[in-house]
Protein backbone atom coordinates (compact mmCIF):
# COMPACT_ATOMS: atom_id res chain seq x y z
CA UNK A 1 0.00 0.00 0.00
CA UNK A 2 1.18 3.70 -0.74
CA UNK A 3 2.03 6.22 1.97
CA UNK A 4 -0.62 7.90 0.25
CA UNK A 5 -3.32 5.35 0.69
CA UNK A 6 -2.41 4.39 4.37
CA UNK A 7 -3.03 8.26 4.91
CA UNK A 8 -6.48 8.14 3.52
CA UNK A 9 -7.00 5.03 5.61
CA UNK A 10 -5.88 6.71 8.79
CA UNK A 11 -7.75 9.99 7.95
CA UNK A 12 -10.89 8.13 7.02
CA UNK A 13 -10.87 6.14 10.80
CA UNK A 14 -9.58 9.20 12.73
CA UNK A 15 -12.39 10.36 15.43
CA UNK A 16 -13.97 13.74 14.18
CA UNK A 17 -15.58 14.94 17.59
CA UNK A 18 -13.10 17.56 17.68
CA UNK A 19 -12.29 19.26 14.14
CA UNK A 20 -9.39 21.29 15.34
CA UNK A 21 -6.99 18.42 15.80
CA UNK A 22 -7.14 17.99 19.38
CA UNK A 23 -5.46 20.82 20.44
CA UNK A 24 -8.10 23.01 21.98
CA UNK A 25 -8.94 22.01 25.41
CA UNK A 26 -12.48 20.78 26.27
CA UNK A 27 -14.36 20.64 29.78
CA UNK A 28 -12.44 18.33 32.15
CA UNK A 29 -14.29 19.14 35.45
CA UNK A 30 -14.12 22.24 37.69
CA UNK A 31 -11.08 24.33 38.41
CA UNK A 32 -8.89 23.52 41.53
CA UNK A 33 -8.89 25.65 44.19
CA UNK A 34 -7.18 26.68 47.33
CA UNK A 35 -8.30 27.17 50.54
CA UNK A 36 -8.51 31.01 49.60
CA UNK A 37 -11.03 30.68 47.23
CA UNK A 38 -8.11 31.59 44.28
CA UNK A 39 -7.35 28.64 41.01
CA UNK A 40 -4.87 26.20 42.46
CA UNK A 41 -2.18 26.55 40.30
CA UNK A 42 0.39 24.76 42.59
CA UNK A 43 1.98 21.52 40.21
CA UNK A 44 4.89 21.01 37.31
CA UNK A 45 3.89 23.20 33.55
CA UNK A 46 5.41 23.16 30.86
CA UNK A 47 4.81 24.48 27.42
CA UNK A 48 5.04 22.43 23.75
CA UNK A 49 6.29 24.57 21.08
CA UNK A 50 9.17 26.05 18.98
CA UNK A 51 8.42 29.47 21.05
CA UNK A 52 12.30 29.45 22.57
CA UNK A 53 13.38 28.63 18.60
CA UNK A 54 11.95 31.41 17.42
CA UNK A 55 9.00 33.65 18.50
CA UNK A 56 7.84 34.46 15.22
CA UNK A 57 6.52 32.33 12.36
CA UNK A 58 9.60 30.27 11.02
CA UNK A 59 10.43 27.71 8.36
CA UNK A 60 12.36 25.11 9.32
CA UNK A 61 15.97 25.76 8.99
CA UNK A 62 19.80 24.44 9.19
CA UNK A 63 21.89 25.20 12.82
CA UNK A 64 24.85 27.21 12.51
CA UNK A 65 26.75 24.10 13.51
CA UNK A 66 26.35 21.99 10.64
CA UNK A 67 28.13 19.39 11.58
CA UNK A 68 24.99 18.62 13.94
CA UNK A 69 22.53 18.47 10.74
CA UNK A 70 19.17 17.41 11.80
CA UNK A 71 19.78 17.38 15.22
CA UNK A 72 20.98 21.01 15.50
CA UNK A 73 18.58 22.22 13.02
CA UNK A 74 15.53 24.51 13.72
CA UNK A 75 12.12 23.19 13.56
CA UNK A 76 9.22 24.60 11.94
CA UNK A 77 6.82 27.26 13.56
CA UNK A 78 3.49 28.69 13.74
CA UNK A 79 4.42 31.82 16.10
CA UNK A 80 2.99 32.91 19.12
CA UNK A 81 3.33 37.02 18.37
CA UNK A 82 -0.01 38.62 18.01
CA UNK A 83 0.22 39.97 14.04
CA UNK A 84 3.13 38.22 13.30
CA UNK A 85 5.72 40.61 13.52
CA UNK A 86 7.65 42.14 16.65
CA UNK A 87 7.39 45.76 16.10
CA UNK A 88 11.15 46.61 16.17
CA UNK A 89 12.38 50.40 15.65
CA UNK A 90 15.02 50.37 12.51
CA UNK A 91 17.94 50.08 14.16
CA UNK A 92 17.06 47.11 16.41
CA UNK A 93 15.76 45.12 13.49
CA UNK A 94 19.13 45.15 12.49
CA UNK A 95 20.60 44.80 15.53
CA UNK A 96 18.14 41.19 15.79
CA UNK A 97 19.53 39.92 12.14
CA UNK A 98 23.28 40.18 13.92
CA UNK A 99 22.28 38.61 17.02
CA UNK A 100 20.71 35.59 14.49
CA UNK A 101 23.72 35.62 12.61
CA UNK A 102 25.84 35.50 15.64
CA UNK A 103 23.59 33.29 17.68
CA UNK A 104 25.87 30.62 19.01
CA UNK A 105 28.60 33.09 20.16
CA UNK A 106 25.73 35.33 21.75
CA UNK A 107 23.13 33.82 22.95
CA UNK A 108 22.81 33.75 27.07
CA UNK A 109 21.01 30.59 26.45
CA UNK A 110 24.49 29.04 24.86
CA UNK A 111 26.02 29.63 28.36
CA UNK A 112 23.99 29.13 30.71
CA UNK A 113 22.73 32.18 32.05
CA UNK A 114 19.22 33.10 33.53
CA UNK A 115 17.00 33.30 31.00
CA UNK A 116 15.10 36.10 31.74
CA UNK A 117 11.06 36.64 31.73
CA UNK A 118 9.28 35.70 29.45
CA UNK A 119 11.73 32.98 27.89
CA UNK A 120 11.78 30.67 31.02
CA UNK A 121 8.09 30.08 30.58
CA UNK A 122 8.97 28.10 27.31
CA UNK A 123 12.04 27.06 27.68
CA UNK A 124 11.91 23.17 26.75
CA UNK A 125 12.39 22.30 30.39
CA UNK A 126 9.18 22.59 33.36
CA UNK A 127 9.07 24.58 36.06
CA UNK A 128 6.95 24.28 39.47
CA UNK A 129 4.49 27.02 40.63
CA UNK A 130 4.27 26.57 44.77
CA UNK A 131 1.41 29.38 45.49
CA UNK A 132 0.05 30.75 48.65
CA UNK A 133 -1.89 33.85 49.53
CA UNK A 134 0.74 36.14 49.81
CA UNK A 135 3.16 35.05 47.09
CA UNK A 136 3.88 32.50 44.57
CA UNK A 137 7.40 30.94 43.72
CA UNK A 138 8.16 29.54 40.57
CA UNK A 139 11.06 27.54 40.04
CA UNK A 140 12.47 26.52 36.38
CA UNK A 141 14.22 23.23 36.11
CA UNK A 142 16.53 25.56 34.14
CA UNK A 143 19.47 26.86 35.27
CA UNK A 144 18.41 27.80 39.21
CA UNK A 145 16.40 30.16 37.92
CA UNK A 146 13.31 31.23 39.92
CA UNK A 147 11.04 34.07 40.67
CA UNK A 148 9.09 35.30 43.56
CA UNK A 149 6.02 37.13 42.92
CA UNK A 150 4.54 39.02 45.67
CA UNK A 151 0.96 39.53 45.92
CA UNK A 152 1.94 42.98 48.19
CA UNK A 153 3.51 45.98 45.98
CA UNK A 154 6.33 46.37 47.21
CA UNK A 155 7.25 49.45 45.26
CA UNK A 156 10.85 49.92 43.35
CA UNK A 157 13.25 46.99 42.73
CA UNK A 158 16.29 48.25 44.82
CA UNK A 159 18.50 47.10 41.51
CA UNK A 160 18.12 45.58 38.08
CA UNK A 161 17.79 41.84 37.77
CA UNK A 162 18.20 38.67 35.49
CA UNK A 163 14.57 37.47 36.11
CA UNK A 164 13.14 41.43 36.81
CA UNK A 165 10.87 42.17 39.71
CA UNK A 166 7.65 40.85 40.20
CA UNK A 167 4.13 41.67 41.74
CA UNK A 168 1.50 39.93 41.89
CA UNK A 169 -2.49 40.63 41.49
CA UNK A 170 -5.80 38.29 40.69
CA UNK A 171 -8.52 39.64 38.56
CA UNK A 172 -11.23 37.07 39.14
CA UNK A 173 -9.42 34.02 38.20
CA UNK A 174 -6.32 35.55 36.34
CA UNK A 175 -3.18 35.72 38.09
CA UNK A 176 -1.58 39.42 36.18
CA UNK A 177 1.61 39.44 36.89
CA UNK A 178 3.97 42.87 36.74
CA UNK A 179 7.61 42.52 35.93
CA UNK A 180 10.00 45.04 35.74
CA UNK A 181 13.84 46.25 36.62
CA UNK A 182 14.91 43.73 33.96
CA UNK A 183 19.00 44.18 33.09
CA UNK A 184 19.22 44.12 29.12
CA UNK A 185 21.41 41.16 29.42
CA UNK A 186 18.55 38.39 27.96
CA UNK A 187 17.14 37.01 25.11
CA UNK A 188 13.22 36.46 24.16
CA UNK A 189 14.61 33.00 22.03
CA UNK A 190 17.57 31.72 19.94
CA UNK A 191 16.64 33.65 16.65
CA UNK A 192 18.14 37.14 18.58
CA UNK A 193 15.24 38.94 19.39
CA UNK A 194 16.07 41.12 22.53
CA UNK A 195 15.18 43.98 24.64
CA UNK A 196 17.14 46.87 26.59
CA UNK A 197 16.61 47.56 30.37
CA UNK A 198 13.51 49.62 29.87
CA UNK A 199 11.58 45.94 29.43
CA UNK A 200 8.27 45.80 30.81
CA UNK A 201 6.38 42.58 30.95
CA UNK A 202 2.81 41.63 32.30
CA UNK A 203 2.18 38.10 32.37
CA UNK A 204 -1.42 36.78 32.92
CA UNK A 205 -2.00 33.24 33.90
CA UNK A 206 -5.86 32.11 32.73
CA UNK A 207 -6.86 28.75 34.09
CA UNK A 208 -9.07 27.09 31.64
CA UNK A 209 -9.35 23.92 32.67
CA UNK A 210 -7.48 21.96 35.77
CA UNK A 211 -4.55 20.69 33.42
CA UNK A 212 -4.35 24.09 31.02
CA UNK A 213 -3.25 27.46 31.81
CA UNK A 214 -3.45 30.15 29.01
CA UNK A 215 -0.36 32.51 28.99
CA UNK A 216 -0.17 36.05 27.72
CA UNK A 217 2.86 38.27 28.23
CA UNK A 218 2.72 41.72 26.80
CA UNK A 219 5.61 43.25 26.43
CA UNK A 220 6.54 46.81 26.17
CA UNK A 221 10.31 48.38 25.49
CA UNK A 222 10.19 52.31 24.15
CA UNK A 223 14.11 51.77 23.66
CA UNK A 224 13.80 48.80 21.27
CA UNK A 225 10.16 48.32 20.05
CA UNK A 226 7.59 50.78 17.98
CA UNK A 227 4.61 50.09 20.34
CA UNK A 228 3.64 47.18 22.92
CA UNK A 229 3.45 43.88 21.34
CA UNK A 230 2.17 39.98 22.85
CA UNK A 231 2.92 36.37 22.76
CA UNK A 232 0.12 33.83 23.71
CA UNK A 233 0.55 29.98 24.44
CA UNK A 234 -1.07 27.28 26.49
CA UNK A 235 1.12 25.71 29.51
CA UNK A 236 0.01 21.95 29.84
CA UNK A 237 -0.01 20.08 33.54
CA UNK A 238 2.54 17.38 33.80
CA UNK A 239 0.55 14.48 35.14
CA UNK A 240 3.30 12.00 34.55
CA UNK A 241 3.37 9.31 37.35
CA UNK A 242 5.99 10.53 40.33
CA UNK A 243 6.39 13.97 38.38
CA UNK A 244 9.12 16.37 39.83
CA UNK A 245 11.16 18.81 38.85
CA UNK A 246 14.80 18.01 38.44
CA UNK A 247 17.67 20.09 37.83
CA UNK A 248 19.22 21.05 35.24
CA UNK A 249 22.94 22.12 36.11
CA UNK A 250 23.78 23.84 33.27
CA UNK A 251 26.57 26.07 34.80
CA UNK A 252 29.06 23.19 35.20
CA UNK A 253 28.58 22.23 31.80
CA UNK A 254 29.62 25.26 30.58
CA UNK A 255 32.83 25.84 32.76
CA UNK A 256 35.35 24.32 29.32
CA UNK A 257 33.03 26.94 26.97
CA UNK A 258 33.60 29.86 29.07
CA UNK A 259 36.56 28.93 31.03
CA UNK A 260 38.47 26.93 28.88
CA UNK A 261 42.34 27.38 29.06
CA UNK A 262 41.65 27.77 32.72
CA UNK A 263 39.72 24.80 33.22
CA UNK A 264 42.05 22.40 31.14
CA UNK A 265 45.10 23.72 33.79
CA UNK A 266 43.08 23.07 36.85
CA UNK A 267 42.02 19.59 34.96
Amino acid sequence: MSSCAVAVAIFAVWPTSNPSGGQQPTAQGPLRRTADGRPDLNGIWQTIGTANWDLEGHEARPSTVLALGAVGAVPPGLGVVEGGKIPYQPWAAARKQENTKNWLALDPEVKCFLPGVPRATYLPYPFQIFQSPGRLLIVYGYSYARREINMVPRGKAPVDFWMGWSDGRWDRDTLIVDVTSFNDQTWFDRAGNFHSDQLHVIERYTPITPYHIAYEATIEDPKVFTRPWKISMPLYRVVDRNAQLLEFKCVELTEELLYGDVVKKRK
